[in-house]
């Protein structure tokens, strides 16, 4: 058994025996990694150390892709004037093109290679930091211009899928639940760390009040330029360590064929539900709280719960969450547990919404006198009577609206791993219809299939991904003028969703007479 790849792979650990001469930089040009053999002594060590540095570079993408979703709640701070209603675009629209770019960047990998391409996907993060950085310093900047570069940042969530199209190539079957969902939970993580961080790298307060705010006032342009610095070193790492798999070739026409299975579109339903729910709920969670808990009409006035002590909670949750997820359907299989997922997602939800129902409402002084204590913070009289009662009141009600959207996010992350661990799974049964085990045309169909699974975690990424979009949009809802109420008729349309994927689920997948339920999908 034999491979052939680069000097850097044999750098990485490979004895000099396995090791051929190398036809192109970066390239390996055998890989079984169902030959278990081959596997325990070749494969194992090459696999686990592209997924470690493939973690690296999506993680860094997560992070540029949520990057105004902490940014945004702090912009009134840099001098900004925003409404709650643009600050939800400049959290959603990054989402939405994000999910967009999934499609080419996932074609890209057997394009390209998964090495070339992770190379490539982490320069292209320097676009949205630099952009970040010239024009947060600018408060006279237009909202339309602050939309396009929000924008850029989706190039960050592109990043994910072309990740887990190659890590999927790398693994063999019964292991591929646990490296997607280490290599899944890795970027999601992205997302908790740029929302745990960022106020604190600004000059904000952070880690649960340990860290107080700068005197100098907030600096936001210092999270681009970390940012910027990281994506090159990603870079440089990606060049350095990862490989490309010949195997892994094909065209684009080859991979855009799976979009005539059905299941393609169904588990692309399904992961609207559970990771569409995980971005968008991790985009929206900072401006949820300061929206609900919390009450600063002037920068040197606040009351209520301050977000930055606990909206990276959500992402560092789910992401923590999603392993646990792809190890379960590993052993109980996927379609069982994404049921039992959404599930818990319904009763979270519903939680959520009860706790926003208990909230007094805090009275809004009118827009000329917001304007007026904005314009000159030193008018500002200070919070009345009524407005304190409301805000505490509020505020004791908050352990429980976290507890409660918490318990959401642990579920979307178990849901996001057993769903991505059903995919191949699926293909793999559609392959053993080919022929019996052991004849060319099996071993033709289970290669296909490898091909395929990739290129439908792509399409499906993508199209889940859109949750990221459309879940922020809901919470600014421009026709509900009330912020407030906005959110809790939002958390009613979810709760109602989630139900309708619990029976896709069960119709599809877990239906006694179906051929996905007697596979154990």
């Amino acid at each position: 058994m034999s491979v052939t790849e680069t000097p850097a792979t044999e750098q990485g650990g490979l004895s000099a025996e396995a090791v051929a001469a190398p036809p192109r930089k970066g390239w390996i040009d055998h890989w079984d990694p169902e030959n278990e053999e081959f596997w325990e002594s070749t494969g194992k060590p090459v696999a686990r150390r592209n997924l470690i540095f493939s973690i690296f570079a999506e993680h860094l993408g997560f992070s540029v892709w949520l990057l105004w979703s902490v940014s945004a709640a702090l912009l009134a701070k840099a001098g900004f004037n925003f409404t709650p209603q643009q600050l939800f675009w400049l959290v959603a629209v990054p989402n939405l093109v994000g999910s967009l770019l999934r499609l080419p960047y996932t074609f890209a990998v057997p394009k390209f290679g998964g090495r070339n391409w992770t190379i490539v996907s982490a320069l292209m993060l320097l676009i949205p930091t630099s952009l970040f950085v010239v024009f947060v310093q600018r408060p006279e900047t237009p909202f339309w211009v602050f939309v396009v570069i929000a924008a850029t940042a989706g190039v960050g969530g592109g990043n994910f899928a072309s990740s887990m199209a190659s890590i999927n190539f790398f693994y063999p079957t019964a292991k591929k639940g646990a490296a997607l969902g280490l290599n899944a939970a890795g970027g999601n993580a992205g997302v908790a760390v740029i929302q745990f961080f960022l106020p604190i790298i600004v000059g904000g307060a952070g880690a649960f009040g340990m860290v107080k705010a700068s005197q100098s006032g907030i600096v936001l342009e210092r999270a681009g330029y970390l940012y910027a610095a990281l994506a090159l070193l990603a870079a440089a790492c990606a060049y350095k360590f990862m490989d490309n798999l010949s195997g892994a070739y094909s065209r684009p026409r080859e991979q855009l064929a799976v979009v005539k299975y059905k299941h393609t579109w169904v588990m692309a339903f399904l992961y609207i539900g559970t990771f569409g729910s995980f971005i968008g709920y991790s985009a929206a969670m900072p401006l949820l709280i300061k929206i609900n808990f919390f009450r600063s009409p002037v920068p040197s006035a606040s009351i209520g719960i301050n977000f930055v002590y606990y909206a990276f909670l959500g992402a560092l949750v789910g992401s923590i969450s999603r392993p646990f997820g792809g190890w379960l359907a590993d052993k109980y299989g996927g379609a069982r547990v994404t049921l039992g997922a959404f599930i818990a997602m319904i009763a979270g939800t519903l939680g959520v919404l009860y706790t926003l129902t208990l909230l007094d409402k805090v009275p809004v002084a009118p827009p000329e006198k917001l304007a007026a204590w904005a314009k000159d913070p030193t008018s500002f009289p200070g919070f009345t009577p009524a407005v304190v009662d409301a805000v505490n009141h509020n505020s004791d009600i908050f352990p429980f609206f976290l507890m409660a959207f918490l318990f959401v996010f642990a579920a979307t992350g178990i849901g996001n791993g057993s769903a991505y661990r059903m995919i191949p799974a699926i293909w793999k049964t559609y392959a053993s219809t080919a022929g019996p085990e052991g004849t060319q045309q099996r071993a033709d169909a289970e290669a296909r299939s490898t091909k395929e699974a990739s290129a439908v975690l792509g399409i499906v990424g993508a199209i889940g991904a859109l949750g990221g979009f459309l879940i922020p949009i809901t919470f600014g809802s421009p026709w509900v003028g009330d912020p407030v109420e906005a959110c809790k008729m939002a958390f009613g349309v979810f709760a109602g969703f989630y139900v309708v994927c619990v029976a896709v689920t069960w119709v599809f997948y877990l239906k006694p007479s179906s051929q996905m339920a007697k596979a154990r999908v």
